[in-house]
């Protein structure tokens, strides 16, 4: 059935088909990496912008 369907395909196709599998690749990857990621690094990313601990403090200069 694959074979069928490849032998048919012109030059513009390919790239259709060709940009379809990146698609492809690039959700199934980034599916499998949020399934991967730890609660606790989560839970610090989304505290991250409300910790005031992380805030550069200003430097005086001596002068």
């Amino acid at each position: 059935m694959f074979k069928q369907f490849t032998e048919n395909l012109t030059g513009n196709q390919m790239y259709l088909i060709f940009s379809l599998g990146i698609f492809l690749v690039f959700f199934i990857v980034v599916t499998i990496l949020l399934i991967r990621l730890r609660k606790q690094h989560v839970d610090y990313m989304s505290d991250l912008p409300l910790d005031d601990s992380t805030l550069n403090k200003p430097q005086t200069l001596k002068a």
